[in-house]
């Protein structure tokens, strides 16, 4: 069903996941199209952001940010066009800004929303590359890394909005940069298109090694987003006061248990003791909203320069977000995940 001006589609939060999220825990819906009241808004999602954060608000365990409840909207950032106003900030037919979740439709009385104007050349962009993940790895490579000339820097996922950003800003910064991907085409991706000096498939039976061989000097930024196989190969690997950014751990966040062998925690802590390591985790807004036009100055510069190439995966019609947010979580994105909800026009 495409998008309609009487009818509301909206996805919701059906059941909490217990492992994996399936199709069975979303519910599509229909509802008339909300009409806005004194001092509100109508918004009309065109372009919905799929990121792995996501699976930690269906959880109700504690967490830095409130979960979705069951039968609510799923939350999303979204760009949106405004359909009526009767707020003085915000006009007919300018694109804003916001978080209004999985749906067609919203009313807003404003709170949170960032007015683009009517003329945006890449609206999505601002849920990817200007947004919260290209922030998330300008900040945590620059604050938290403090990336030098010459030194090795490791990050994983790399083709995907954050990884690859954090990659192709270190290689300005003149480091030696080390993907890690799955599959062949991405990791291709990495060194031919993203400028990597290598890219490893960490599906390889002998990945471990491979880093071993790829970081002949050890490595000393490691930027954490997924966890799991790939810090177990790093960890050995890393140099006296490496520096450890942490913004996700996406390989666990469908976990039910424990990861299965030996506790792993105290060689983890010895190795901080021993290495001096700065171990780092943050969360973007809350940590460094006032850093925000920083960013965006430098990173629509880099933009423009062509110093930053930018990878968007597409997925068309509201209906196919779940599926495509469970594929998310199994790394079968090829770049930032977006879902485009409506027309631009």
């Amino acid at each position: 069903m495409t998008q309609s001006s009487s009818v509301n589609r909206r996805i919701v939060l059906a059941s909490r996941p217990h492992g994996a999220p399936t199709p069975q825990n979303f519910r599509l819906e229909q509802a008339p199209v909300p009409q806005p009241g004194a001092g509100e808004v109508l918004l009309r999602t065109v372009y919905l952001s799929l990121d792995p954060y996501m699976r930690g608000r269906m959880s109700d365990a504690p967490s830095y940010a409130a979960p979705v409840e069951i039968d609510a909207v799923m939350g999303a950032g979204t760009v949106s066009r405004v359909v009526a106003s009767r707020h003085a900030d915000f006009v007919e037919g300018d694109w804003v800004l916001g978080q209004c979740g999985w749906q067609d439709y919203s009313v807003s009385g404003g709170e949170g929303l960032v007015s683009l104007g009517p003329d945006v050349s890449h609206p999505s962009y601002v849920l990817g590359i200007l947004g919260m993940p290209g922030f998330t790895a300008y900040m945590g490579l620059l604050d938290i890394g403090r990336p030098k000339a010459g030194e090795t820097l490791v990050v994983a996922a790399c083709t995907g909005p954050v990884g690859a950003t954090v990659g192709q800003i270190a290689k300005m910064k003149s480091c030696r940069v080390i993907g890690v991907a799955g599959g062949p085409e991405k990791c291709r991706h990495a060194v031919d298109v993203l400028g990597f000096d290598a890219c490893l498939d960490h599906k390889a039976d002998d990945f471990a090694g491979q880093l071993a061989q790829a970081c002949p000097d050890g490595i000393d930024i490691y930027y954490e987003n997924v966890g799991g196989k790939v810090f177990d190969a790093v960890l050995p690997l890393l140099n006296t006061s490496a520096r450890i950014p942490v913004c996700g751990l996406i390989s666990a966040y469908n976990a039910t248990s424990q990861a299965p062998g030996p506790d792993r925690l105290a060689l983890l802590m010895r190795t901080v003791l021993t290495k001096r390591l700065t171990i780092r985790g943050f969360i973007i807004f809350e940590d460094y909203a006032s850093h925000y036009d920083e960013f965006a100055r430098d990173m629509k510069a880099w933009l423009d320069a062509g110093q930053i190439k930018y990878r968007e995966d597409r997925v068309e019609g509201l209906e196919n977000a779940p599926q495509a947010f469970i594929g998310l979580l199994q790394g079968k994105n090829f770049g930032k995940l977006v879902v485009r909800v409506g027309p631009d026009d």
